[in-house]
C-alpha cells in the first residue's frame, strides 16, 4: 500500500508543482502534476488543498532540546531526543557535541554510534570543538580547549561508527594542515568556527563551511574581513544561519542571503537542551542557563545556543530575506543534502527517501513524513 497526497502545492529541491501528488511508500514512487495522477488500487489517499509540501529539514548543527543534550552519552534519551526533534520537521539530524572533556566526547560518540543503527533520523555526527579559538569561545568551556589533534579526532571519529561529517575548528591554530587533510581524506567537511583567524589565514585553509555565520568570528571589519568578511567573498563556501532573530538579527541574515545566495546558505537550530522546556533555568557544557524571552543565555549574558524550532527557522527565513519558498526549501535541506553527499535526501523526486513535510498555505507545520512513516497526527 502506498500513500498518496493529492492537491498540494509541491516544492520538490528542483521544481514548483502546482495542484500536485506524490505517492511514496519508504521511497517516493511517483510525482507531478494532476492531470499525470493515474489511480492505482493500494493507493491511500489524502485531499491536501491549499496546501504546501516540502522536502524534510536537515538539521547539521544541534545539541539538543526536550531537556536532552548530545554530550549526556545517554542512548536511550538521545533516541528520545531525535524522535522528538522530527515533529519540528527534521528527518535528517548531524547530532552535534561541544568542547568538553575527551571522556565526555567519547561517551557522546559511542552513544550515537549505537543508536545510528536503529534510527535513521541520524545521518551525520558534528564535532563542534574542542579544537578552537578561546578568545571565540562562546558558550564553550575555555578548559577543555585544545590544538587540532588528528590522532583524537581519528579516535573519536572510530568511536562514532565512522559518521563525523562535519567538525568546526580553528584554522590559525598549530596542527591545522595536517588536521585538515585528515578531514578531506575521511569525508568530514572541514568548517571554520569560534575562530579567530585572518582572511590571509583562510585563504591558505581547506575550510569550505563557516559555522554559525557571525557568531563566535573574528568579525567583518573595513581592515580586516575577518571569518565573516571571509565567507562573503568566497563563493564555494556553505554557510551556516541561526534564524531566531537574536544570534542574527534580521537585516543581517538579509546581508548574508543577498551576498551568498539561496545555494550556499544552510539553516541550523544549533539548539539546546531546553529548547522545547519554557522558560526558566537549564545547563549547556556543565553551566547555568537562563532561558527568556525565546533566549537562551549564560550568567554572563552570552548567547549560549539557541531554543528555535526548525519549522520556526524555515519561517523565519522567508519573512527576513522575503525570499520565495522554493529557496527556503533549498537552505533547510537542499543545500544540506548536496554538500554533505546525502543522495537520497533533500528532494522530492522518484527513488528519493520519503521524508517530507506538510504545512498549511499560512506555513505552520501540519505533519511530517519520515521514510513513509507519518509521524505528527493532525
Amino acid at each position: 500500500m502506498s500513500t498518496v497526497l493529492k492537491h498540494a502545492t509541491i516544492y520538490t529541491g528542483d521544481r514548483v508543482i502546482k495542484d500536485g501528488y506524490i505517492r511514496f511508500g519508504e521511497k517516493i514512487e511517483a510525482v507531478g502534476p494532476m492531470k499525470d495522477y493515474v489511480a492505482l488500487p493500494d493507493d491511500e489517499i489524502e485531499y491536501l488543498r491549499d496546501r504546501v509540501i516540502v522536502p524534510g529539514f536537515i538539521d547539521v548543527h544541534t545539541h539538543g532540546g526536550y531537556s536532552y543534550d548530545t554530550m549526556d552519552g545517554n542512548a536511550e534519551e538521545l533516541n528520545k531526543m531525535l524522535n522528538l526533534m522530527a515533529l519540528e520537521g527534521i528527518t535528517s539530524i548531524f547530532p552535534t557535541t561541544m568542547t568538553q572533556s575527551n571522556d565526555n566526547i567519547d561517551n557522546s560518540m559511542a552513544a550515537i554510534n549505537e543508536v545510528a543503527k536503529t534510527n535513521r533520523l541520524i545521518q551525520g555526527v558534528h564535532l563542534e570543538g574542542p579544537f578552537i579559538a578561546s578568545i571565540f569561545k562562546g558558550a564553550q568551556p575555555e578548559k577543555y580547549i585544545k590544538d587540532p589533534d588528528v590522532a583524537l579526532l581519528d579516535h573519536w571519529n572510530k568511536l562514532s561508527g565512522n559518521r563525523v561529517r562535519l567538525i568546526t575548528y580553528a584554522p590559525e591554530d598549530p596542527g591545522s594542515k595536517e588536521f585538515e587533510s585528515y578531514c578531506l581524506s575521511h569525508n568530514i567537511v572541514p568548517s571554520v568556527g569560534h575562530s579567530n583567524a585572518t582572511r590571509e589565514q583562510l585563504l591558505e585553509s581547506k575550510a569550505s563551511h563557516v559555522t554559525h555565520l557571525y557568531n563566535a568570528q573574528r568579525e567583518f571589519k573595513h581592515r580586516q574581513p575577518g571569518v565573516t568578511g571571509h565567507a562573503m567573498l568566497e563563493d564555494n563556501i556553505y554557510v551556516e544561519l541561526i534564524c531566531d532573530g537574536f544570534h542574527v538579527v534580521p537585516d543581517m541574515i538579509k546581508l548574508a542571503f543577498d551576498q551568498k545566495g539561496p545555494h550556499k546558505i544552510e539553516l541550523v537550530s544549533d539548539s539546546m537542551r531546553a529548547k522545547g522546556i519554557g522558560e526558566g533555568v537549564s545547563e549547556l557544557g556543565g553551566q547555568k542557563v537562563i532561558v527568556k524571552d525565546k533566549q537562551a543565555r549564560l550568567e554572563s549574558g552570552n548567547l549560549a545556543g539557541s531554543v528555535l524550532r526548525f519549522d520556526d527557522a524555515f519561517k523565519n527565513v522567508i519573512q527576513f530575506t522575503d525570499c520565495s519558498i522554493e529557496m527556503a526549501v533549498w537552505m533547510s535541506s537542499t543545500n544540506q543534502a548536496t554538500e554533505f553527499g546525502l543522495s537520497s535526501k533533500g528532494h522530492l523526486e522518484v527513488g528519493y527517501d520519503a521524508d517530507l513535510n506538510v504545512f498549511s498555505k499560512e506555513l505552520d507545520l501540519l505533519n511530517t513524513y519520515s521514510y513513509g512513516n507519518k509521524l505528527n497526527k493532525n
